[in-house]
């Protein structure tokens, strides 16, 4: 993890800053904030993952399909005798 720190000004809504003041306390919110940042970044490249894998995996589909029905025939083969 980068250690290196930058000071950053934001503008919040006042209620939103009273909530995060009572929740993470008045000399945490730098910790807090980049923690919900940091989960966000995480959970949004997860999603971009997700849509990826899920568009791949359809695109292939088509394909899987007629390698299966290729071999569908010699996946068979042989099974009578048992």
């Amino acid at each position: 993890m980068n250690t290196e720190m930058v000071r950053l000004n934001v503008t919040i809504p006042k209620g939103l800053f009273i909530a995060l003041n009572e929740h993470a306390g008045p000399r945490k919110k730098s910790r807090f904030i980049a923690h919900a940042i940091r989960k966000q970044i995480e959970q949004d490249q997860k999603k971009a993952l997700d849509k990826t894998l899920e568009e791949g995996y359809r695109n292939a589909r088509q394909e899987s399909l007629a390698i299966t029905n290729e071999f569908a025939n010699v996946d068979l083969e042989g099974w009578d005798d048992y």
